[in-house]
């Protein structure tokens, strides 16, 4: 099969390797469609998220779906929920997963990911796909189930005005989010023009980040009040910055995006003297249900937001395009077809 690893910053290589050997309660998948994430430009720009540095050739991708190959579910369209936890530990016992000490995480450390042909994965984590919903949205399940997540810590009720600060594709699934759970004003920043104009088509009042200038614009635009609730996601320091100017006196702020390197540095005076709750989201909790009934029901659109796709051999090009913010979401078809551009 064919397989694609990261060797360090920029240097990704195709190559042919074994097809792996499910292990117990494993079983066989073709992938069929891979997102690239934010997570994933990391690893590529610094072969590093975070604490974790690449230490071997790793196989990125953790927005998945394929088809089952083998066993009494074979033929079944299906979306990877990407991460293991030990099922052990306090954290796992409380119901969080998520933030388990020794969890696995498809495409992260030492755990390869979807940018292949084949993988094996945990059966309990490979989760049915309705008709209603393709291979490329199954894939969009992830990215949704982090903004599903994270509107769920930023408490938001009907009524609320919202900030989302960061319009990549998971700014935009909160803004579609933030709408379906009652928010009768949101708005939004980003640096790029493209998707400000994306978030704007969505029912945001969203701004091209100005220098803070945009705060003025946006705090305007709630009548001088501020927002409810503030989610960052863009993984900068002025972004953070932004929400907090933004948000209401003992709202709430969410701090999802993840910096460039491992630290994020803010004036926290204004948080502090707002008696702010300062909250940050990691990755999502038991989420692919409510995403699958969301799409299903037309609450939030992801095909949308895929704009680019590209097969295995075009990975280059599918990085670089990622790497640019080109668009707004790219997939790659490992068993899929020549690159396509979807929409502008």
């Amino acid at each position: 099969m064919k397989a694609l690893r990261l060797h360090g910053p920029g240097d990704l290589r195709l190559a042919d390797e074994p097809a792996p050997i499910p292990g117990p309660g494993e079983v066989l998948v073709r992938v069929t469609a891979v997102g690239i994430c934010g997570s994933d430009l990391h690893w590529y720009d610094e072969s590093a998220i975070g604490d974790a540095v690449l230490t071997r050739p790793l196989i990125l991708g953790h927005e998945a779906a394929g088809v089952i190959v083998d066993g009494p579910r074979a033929g079944q369209r299906v979306a990877l929920d990407p991460q293991i936890p030990c099922g052990a530990c306090d954290t796992c016992a409380a119901g969080r997963g998520h933030l388990c000490p020794r969890v696995r995480f498809l495409g992260h450390s030492v755990t390869d990911g979807a940018m292949r042909e084949l993988l094996a994965w945990p059966a309990p984590n490979l989760v049915p796909l309705p008709d209603g919903i393709d291979d490329a949205a199954g894939a969009m399940l992830e990215p949704l189930g982090v903004g599903i997540h994270a509107l769920r810590l930023a408490r938001v009720r009907p009524g609320d005005s919202v900030g989302v600060f960061g319009c990549g594709p998971i700014g935009l699934l909160l803004i579609q989010l933030a709408r379906a759970a009652g928010a009768t004003t949101i708005v939004a920043t980003d640096r790029l023009a493209h998707r400000v104009a994306a978030a704007r088509s969505l029912g945001a009042i969203a701004a091209l980040v100005d220098g803070g200038h945009e705060r003025d614009v946006l705090l305007d635009a709630t009548g001088g009040r501020g927002v409810d609730a503030a989610i960052e996601i863009a993984g900068e320091d002025d972004a953070i910055e932004t929400a907090i100017v933004l948000a209401r006196p003992a709202s709430t702020v969410v701090v999802a995006g993840i910096p460039a390197g491992d630290s994020s540095s803010i004036a926290v005076s204004s948080a502090r003297r707002k008696g702010l709750d300062l909250r940050f989201s990691r990755r999502m909790n038991r989420t692919y249900p409510r995403a699958i009934s969301m799409i299903l029901a037309g609450q939030v659109d992801v095909a949308s937001l895929v704009t680019h796709r590209f097969g295995l051999a075009e990975f280059d090009a599918a990085f670089r395009t990622a790497a640019r913010r080109d668009g707004l979401k790219v997939i790659v078809s490992p068993t899929g077809g020549p690159a396509r551009l979807v929409a502008s």
